[in-house]
């Protein structure tokens, strides 16, 4: 397999990658803050909070990615919402941020539910505790008992920050720059079916590996503090 046209073309790998990264970290942050709010929503006494978030997880959760990407992409302007077009980052901006609404919403359901099992496996004793030296449900809420919810959780959420990097290859279908979309672009040019494939192949490997270790570094220290 000759690797002779990876220089050629190297800059398509390039900014497919930084394209990549962006949506997968907008992904991250906003799928986490989503989740974490409708974990609690789930787990509250509240029943339209609780009946509002089940819906939610039950149906993101109940369709395919492709389907929820497609209605938001296409959606979104039937409803007469457009999105902002700067190009801060990339000439489709529009449709970069589509992308990360649309990831960002289905990484929320299941972030919600690693979450929610995180806080349910801390003892009920600690809410008690806070509440009985005066705390407000919502002060030990994130303050006692998320900080524990999070050591408990911190292996799945690290393998849905994996999925949801390998999982941005989807938005290549709606035109967005990406490491896949770049990838199938330098096929077409080089004629070459299978040598970008596995250029690509390696670079999120390479990504979602470091990731991995970073991870298990923050649960070896999480450890030691114990």
């Amino acid at each position: 397999m000759s690797l002779n046209f990876l220089i050629k073309y190297s800059h398509f790998f390039i900014s497919g990658t930084k394209i990549t990264l962006i949506i997968s970290l907008f992904t991250i942050i906003i799928g986490v803050t989503l989740g974490i709010v409708f974990a609690i929503m789930r787990i509250s006494k509240n029943v339209i909070l609780h009946s509002l978030a089940t819906a939610y997880i039950e149906f993101i959760r109940g369709t395919p990615l492709l389907v929820q990407l497609y209605i938001i992409y296409y959606g979104l302007p039937l409803l007469g919402i457009q999105l902002p077009s700067v190009s801060i980052i990339s000439d489709n901006f529009s449709d970069i941020l589509a992308a990360i609404i649309a990831l960002s919403i289905n990484s929320s359901a299941y972030s919600a539910e690693i979450f929610r099992a995180g806080i349910q496996a801390v003892d009920k004793g600690q809410m008690e505790a806070a509440r009985s030296l005066g705390m407000s449900y919502k002060t030990a809420m994130f303050h006692i008992i998320l900080p524990q919810a999070l050591k408990n959780v911190l292996p799945a959420i690290g393998n849905e920050f994996v999925s949801i990097i390998k999982e941005s290859a989807i938005v290549s279908v709606i035109g967005i720059h990406e490491l896949m979309f770049n990838a199938d672009t330098v096929r077409g040019i080089t004629f070459k079916p299978f040598s970008p494939l596995i250029i690509s192949a390696i670079i999120y490997f390479l990504i979602t590996f470091t990731l991995s270790k970073f991870i298990k570094i923050g649960e070896r220290r999480l450890n030691l503090n114990d």
